[in-house]
């Protein structure tokens, strides 16, 4: 190997720590999740016609929401470190494995990503959609991770409003007055939470169990929690065809009935078979695939008006 190729390699192999570190932190911001927030936030904004956001409002609208977003999906993993260790699928997070130490300095950054992420909503777009950002990340941070989560099964239906809030923001940021398009649109978010989460708490129900976090099917059995979870959907697919009604367009349409119609198909084959745990992560997926067509469906129809 010649001086030049030594080099490389050892530029190479001092990078890439530094790059699996890098990785590791940006791990805890759960920022898969905040994208999706974001996304939900751009729809709302979207789906509000004659919105009077400029481009540069909403693109502060869009980086708020996904660092306030961030900064209650590291609140969350901060918190829940001792019972993610109890899990499969958590254990290896990164305050839970002991590959970050919790500290201070954490708890402020979390807390500077969202004083600036609400800070910079009010400043450059307008306070009402800042006060929803803000509601956002303090119902998942504080109300569904912190109060409600080890409490009570009803845990992700209430803490399901951080969805809706990010909705109510982007609509906010459109229209400080919030219309009928942007109210129907949140509450198809709050609606679609329980069963989405439902699905993936039942396909993981012993490690939430093992763990002593009282999820639905932990409290009433699997079975009874896929029928719940086909009910909720049939609920929101209803839901969802509402917003038709107050001028959505066909984008939004095609999206709601055809994701709609995938997520049933989903969840009656997991009431059909409860204890597979492939059917419940159909659910699950199906669940993303609905979300992701009615959020496609509102932006093709702002492009086309």
């Amino acid at each position: 190997m010649n001086r030049v190729d030594s080099s490389a390699a050892t530029v190479a192999m001092v990078a890439q720590p530094a790059m699996a570190r890098w990785r590791l932190v940006l791990s805890v911001f759960k920022l898969r999740i905040g994208t999706l927030i974001m996304l939900t936030a751009i729809a709302g904004l979207a789906v509000v016609p004659g919105g009077g956001a400029t481009p540069w409002q909403s693109l502060v609208l869009a980086l708020s929401v996904l660092v306030a977003s961030a900064s209650a999906g590291a609140f969350n993993q901060y918190v829940e470190a001792d019972s993610d260790r109890l899990m499969a699928r958590t254990r290896s997070r990164a305050f839970a494995s002991g590959a970050l130490q919790r500290g201070p300095g954490w708890l402020a950054l979390m807390a500077g990503m969202l004083a600036g992420a609400v800070g910079a909503t009010a400043w450059w777009v307008n306070v009402p959609a800042a006060v929803f950002v803000l509601l956002g990340a303090l119902t998942y941070a504080i109300v569904y991770t912190v109060a409600l989560k080890r409490r009570t099964h009803w845990n992700i239906v209430i803490g399901g409003a951080a969805g809706s809030f990010a909705v109510l923001a982007g609509a906010a940021a459109a229209n400080p007055q919030v219309g009928p398009l942007g109210l129907l649109l949140a509450l198809v978010l709050l609606l679609w939470t329980p069963p989405h989460f439902w699905s993936l708490a039942i396909a993981n129900q012993a490690q939430y169990a093992a763990a002593g976090i009282p999820m639905l099917p932990v409290v009433v059995g699997k079975a009874r929690a896929a029928r719940t979870v086909h009910r909720c959907a049939m609920l929101l697919v209803a839901v969802s065809l509402l917003p038709l009604a107050f001028g959505a367009g066909w984008g939004y349409g095609l999206g709601a009935v055809a994701g709609g119609m995938h997520f049933l198909r989903k969840t009656a084959a997991l009431a059909q078979s409860p204890e597979e745990r492939g059917k419940a992560m159909g659910a699950f997926f199906a669940s993303m695939v609905q979300l992701s067509a009615i959020i496609a469906g509102v932006l093709i129809d702002a492009t086309m008006g």
